[in-house]
């Protein structure tokens, strides 16, 4: 009987490596100032397509060519729990440590956005006041990783569909 590969340990190999390349390319945009720029920091959900890719076919490969949908959608899931436990961690500890001010400037950006919509003072206020709210360690520790794992499941049902590989039932 053939031993069969873990997913767990597929998807924490590339869950470890797409997040150490995601800490890497923000960080790169942070210093750049780049950070605000939804379409650059939108890249980094290519790069987790691309791992959750290559983790299916790594494990298609160690597992005799197939691969179940529901093993792909598991293993592309628990992949990207991966990269956003270990962004989110990322996240708090460089806006803690490295960049504090970088909340600050997000709300001035924002505070500008805002008034360029032609809001009130009092709209804009109420609209800071309930970002601020969201901007808490605690609350940005959930939502990053949440995110990561709503979107990494959306991959994870076309990619697994599109990957899959069932074994043959008698054989």
């Amino acid at each position: 009987m053939e031993e069969k590969t873990s997913t767990a340990r597929v998807a924490l190999k590339y869950g470890l490596v797409v997040a150490v390349v995601t800490m890497v390319y923000s960080t790169i945009l942070y210093v750049a100032g780049l950070g605000s720029n939804r379409m650059l920091a939108s890249l980094t959900y290519v790069f987790m397509i691309v791992a959750i890719v290559l983790a299916m076919k790594d494990f298609r490969e160690k597992n005799g060519g197939f691969i179940s949908y529901g093993e792909g959608l598991g293993l592309g899931s628990l992949t990207s729990a991966v990269l956003g436990l270990l962004s989110s961690a990322f996240t708090i500890f460089y806006l803690q440590f490295i960049d504090s001010n970088m909340l600050t400037q997000s709300l001035d950006q924002m505070r500008e956005e805002l008034e360029g919509k032609g809001m009130d003072d009092a709209q804009i206020e109420q609209a800071i006041e309930m970002s601020q709210k969201f901007m808490s360690p605690g609350i940005m520790f959930v939502t990053v990783i949440l995110g990561y794992l709503v979107m990494g499941f959306i991959f994870s049902l076309i990619i697994a569909a599109i990957m899959r590989k069932e074994k043959p039932v008698f054989e």
